[in-house]
Order: C-alpha cells, then structure tokens, then sequence
C-alpha cells in the first residue's frame, strides 16, 4: 500500500473542514505536515482529490467517492487498534439530535449509555433536523436522533418511538376553556412556531394541511424554552411536542388546546450513515434504543 492511515485522516479532516489549517489544529499537526500529507497522497496515486478554490478545499468528485470508503477504513482500524490494546468494547460515541430529543430524551440515555459503559466518551450536539441530518452526511455524527421524515439515499432511518405535537396557550386562554378548538379558532389565533427545517414544524405544517395560508403566524424562535416563555407572557399560541410540555402542565403555566380533528402524531428516528462503519459504540446506543441493523 501507498497510502498510510495518517493520511487518510489528513484527508478526511480537511474533507471535513474544508481548510487546511483548521484541518491541521483538528489533528494537532503542523500546517505544512498537514499539507504535505495530502499531497503525498494525491501525488502517489496521481488523483487529485480535492478542487482549489483560493484557501477552501472542495472534494472532487473522486474524493466524494472516496471519502465513505476512507471514514470506515479509520474507524475499522481505531476498532483494530482497540482490540490490540485489550478494549474490544465501547470507545466514542457522537450523537446529533434534534432539539426535542436533546432536551428532553437523550441526557438521560447518555446517562444509562454511560453507566453500562464508563470508559466511553460520547459527545451530543443539538440542533433542528436539517441541520443533524447535514451533520450525519458530513460524518460529523455517528448516530443522529431525529424528529422529522427524511428521506435521503445515503441514510438509514429506523423507527424509534411516537410521539405527539400539542396545541397549547397560557392558563386560561379562553381556547383552552373550549372542549374543541375549532379551525376558524386556529385561523384566528396568533401562532408562534418552531423554525423552517424542524421536525417540530414538518409536523405542524403537515397537521395543519389546508390551513397553513391562513394562519397568523407572529413568531418563529429556535428553542422550545423560548416559545413557552412568550405563550406564558399572552403573546400567543403554540404547538410543540407534549414531551416538552409535561412539567408546564404540571404546573398550570400552560394548558392545553383540544383539536382532535387535526392529527398530531409523528415518530422520532434513529438515523445512521449507509456508508459509515457501525462501531460497537453505535451497537450499543442501538440496543439501549431497541433496535439493531
């Protein structure tokens, strides 16, 4: 062979930042080691992998296809390398995962996650559905928790567990008084609502099919924290997941809107890189989540 795995981790990082430099603090090299290991490489097998374009680098179209092939040789070989140390286990494990679910659903998982495994070292980031989902392509993630339908060629989405939208308002709203919200009443209300690109809204959006040219929509904010606080200061109405409402409910900070005519139901998903090599890490989550591949 005339590549080494080092190189194959100069090519991935720099496929991932798009920038040299960055690429090299990622890995803790020199700039110019870092340079010249992709340059050592292309120049061994006279296959440029990236397009120049001034100080960003572009994968070509041979370095998207390698780039699948080169994230499960490293990771087979840091598995390798984990038996050969006497750790045939679990090492790191990154999650992505949707607002929702980060919130509410996986602190607790990483928590029993952690304790059948104390020597694992998983990191989570949060972020709405589209953004987990870009993160998962890039192979910034190893397993991304999702809210939202996707469908996508290069992911492998697994039913997970239900879940339920609801629409809700500040105690005594007089739309929470009602044993039905009508959908003049909806058209009516100010709405404040998740984001374009949430699974909260893909779901909202769907539910309310007919009604969305009609809605009076004041507010779009990012975080459920935020949506919760201006529905409890009378700005408005809302509808998110009821896993995110149970202790304002509890409390009577907020009550719920009763609108069984409109169907609020949705899954959450696990979602995986066809492409990307299934650590026993990823097992793992998988089997705390009831599933396997």
């Amino acid at each position: 062979m005339r590549f080494t795995l080092r190189q194959i981790e100069v090519f991935l990082a720099i496929a991932q930042w798009e920038n040299v430099s960055r690429a090299a603090d990622s890995l803790a090299m020199s700039q110019s080691a870092c340079s010249g290991a992709l340059k050592d490489l292309e120049r061994a097998y006279a296959a440029p992998l990236f397009d120049r374009l001034g100080k960003r680098l572009q994968l070509n179209d041979r370095g998207r296809l390698l780039r699948p092939k080169a994230q499960a040789l490293l990771e087979q070989a840091k598995s390798f390398e984990g038996d050969l140390q006497g750790q045939q286990d679990v090492g790191q494990l990154k999650l992505g995962a949707t607002l929702t679910i980060g919130n509410y659903l996986a602190v607790p998982m990483m928590n029993d996650f952690m304790a059948q495994a104390p020597a694992a070292r998983v990191s989570l980031h949060v972020a709405n559905t589209q953004a987990v989902v870009q993160g998962l392509l890039n192979y910034d993630y190893d397993v991304g928790l999702i809210e939202g339908d996707i469908n996508h060629r290069d992911l492998i989405l697994l039913p997970w567990r239900s879940d339920e939208l609801v629409c809700f308002a500040a105690h005594g709203h007089p739309l929470t008084l009602q044993p039905k919200a009508l959908d003049q009443d909806l058209i009516n209300a100010a709405w404040i609502l998740r984001e374009q690109g949430s699974g909260t809204r893909q779901a909202f959006e769907r539910a309310m099919q007919g009604l969305l040219p009609h809605l009076n929509i004041i507010l779009e904010l990012e975080h459920t924290e935020a949506i919760k606080r201006a529905v409890e200061a009378g700005m408005g109405i809302a509808c998110l997941s009821r896993i995110s409402l149970a202790d304002a409910f509890a409390r009577g900070t907020l009550a719920p809107i009763a609108v069984p005519q409109r169907d609020f139901s949705r899954r959450f998903y696990v979602a995986l890189h066809k492409h990307k090599y299934t650590s026993p890490s990823v097992l793992q989550w998988l089997q705390l989540c009831g599933l396997s591949i």
